[in-house]
C-alpha cells in the first residue's frame, strides 16, 4: 500500500437523516492505498467513522477473512526473483508462489518478489517463519538471555520475562515474515504479504529463499 501523510484531512459530513456521508476525495485516497473497490472503501469508512487508518484495518481484516478460505488451494504459479547487491559480492534469490499465472504477471506481484529478494540480501533472515526455528535454538537463545538478566541482578521471575521479550525480538530479526520491511520499517514483511493477498484475492506464499555472500561456505 502506498503511504500517505498522517496529516491527511478527513472529509466527512452528516446528512439530514443523521447518517455519515463520506466525501469522494476520502474514498479515492483509501482506494489508492488499498486497491479495494469504491463501494467497499465507502463502507469501510462508514464503519470507521471516517478514520482512514481504521478503515484500512477494517478492510484488511475483512479481506484476510476471505483469503483464509483460499489457503487450502494450491499455489503453484509464481516466479523466482533475484537481487545482486552492487559489487556482485552479495546476492539473494526467493521463490514466491500464487494461484494463477495472471497474478504472477501483475506488476504488484513482481515488485513484491523483487523486494523480497532485496530483503533477503539486506536483512539476512535465517528462517521463513518462527515455526521453522528449531526448538533447541529457541531454548539456547532464551537461556542466554535469562542468564544475562540474572547476571545483571534481576530476580528469577523478572529474568524469565526479559528472556521472553528478547526471544520475541530474536524472531523479528531472524524470521523473514516477521522482519520489518526494508522499504517501510513501520510494517512487517507479513503485513506486506497480507496486503498483496487482499489486493489480488489469491493465496500467495513465500516458499523458499537463499542468500549468498562471496567467500562463505557451508560448514562440512
Amino acid at each position: 500500500m502506498r503511504q500517505l501523510s498522517k496529516n491527511t484531512k478527513i472529509t466527512t459530513s452528516v446528512n439530514e437523516g443523521g447518517e455519515m456521508e463520506i466525501k469522494a476525495e476520502l474514498v479515492k485516497q483509501l482506494r489508492e492505498r488499498t486497491g479495494v473497490g469504491l463501494m467497499d472503501c465507502k463502507e469501510a469508512l462508514k464503519q470507521a467513522n471516517g478514520d482512514i487508518e481504521k478503515a484500512i484495518e477494517y478492510l484488511r481484516e475483512k479481506g484476510l477473512a476471505k483469503i483464509q478460505k483460499r489457503m487450502a488451494k494450491k499455489a503453484q504459479e509464481g516466479l523466482i526473483a533475484a537481487y545482486i547487491h552492487t559489487g556482485g559480492k552479495i546476492g539473494g534469490m526467493v521463490e514466491v508462489n500464487c494461484e494463477t499465472d495472471f497474478v504472477a504477471n501483475t506488476k504488484e506481484f513482481q515488485e513484491f518478489a523483487k523486494d523480497m529478494a532485496m530483503q533477503v540480501v539486506a536483512a539476512s533472515p535465517l528462517y521463513l517463519r518462527r515455526e521453522d526455528v528449531p526448538q533447541e535454538v529457541v531454548e539456547k537463545e532464551k537461556e542466554i538471555y535469562r542468564r544475562q538478566a540474572l547476571e545483571a541482578g534481576k530476580p528469577e521471575k523478572i529474568a524469565e520475562k526479559i528472556a521472553e521479550g528478547k526471544i520475541e525480538k530474536y524472531f523479528q530479526e531472524v524470521c523473514l515474515l516477521e522482519q520489518a520491511f526494508i522499504k517501510n520499517p513501520d510494517i512487517t514483511v507479513k503485513n506486506l504479504l497480507d496486503d498483496l493477498m487482499m489486493k489480488t484475492g489469491e493465496k500467495i506464499v513465500i516458499s523458499r529463499f537463499v542468500r549468498f555472500q562471496l567467500g562463505e561456505r557451508d560448514q562440512e
